[in-house]
């Protein structure tokens, strides 16, 4: 009986080497958990004041963009040249565009040059004469 007393008291001690050790384990666990937490803390702080300045950059950015759209928007208007032009083209877009029907439609091949409506003559300014830098006698 006595071996079996020593081998119990033997196991004991180990038992509460054991729950010692867990518990400076624990210990350690709880102080970095701690510590840990508070890293966590400090940079979420840091990273949450980054996010709120890219978001107020990003606002301002956006506003000065929408700024500047707006002014050229409100400002800026064709020369009256290009203008006339642009309504030239539609123009004779509209007027070609019976001849080539069918073809955008996927019905028949493309219209023959030089059928359909004679182009019309525009009425453009005459051109100025090119300088060749002679006196001419």
């Amino acid at each position: 009986m006595s071996a079996c007393v020593l081998h119990e008291t033997g196991l004991t001690e180990k038992h509460e080497q054991i729950l010692g050790r867990r518990a400076e384990l624990l210990q350690q666990m709880e102080g970095s958990g701690e510590q840990l937490c508070r890293r966590r803390q400090v940079e979420e702080g840091e990273e949450g004041e980054e996010g709120e300045a890219a978001r107020r950059r990003n606002s301002t950015l956006l506003q000065d963009l929408q700024r500047i759209e707006g002014r050229l928007r409100g400002t800026w208007l064709p020369h009256p040249h290009l203008l006339a032009l642009e309504t030239r083209y539609w123009v004779s877009v509209e007027e070609s565009l019976p001849d080539w029907e069918d073809f955008l439609l996927g019905r028949g091949p493309p219209p023959a040059p030089g059928t359909g409506q004679p182009p019309r003559k525009a009425r453009l300014p005459p051109r100025p004469q090119p300088r060749t830098g002679r006196l001419e006698r």
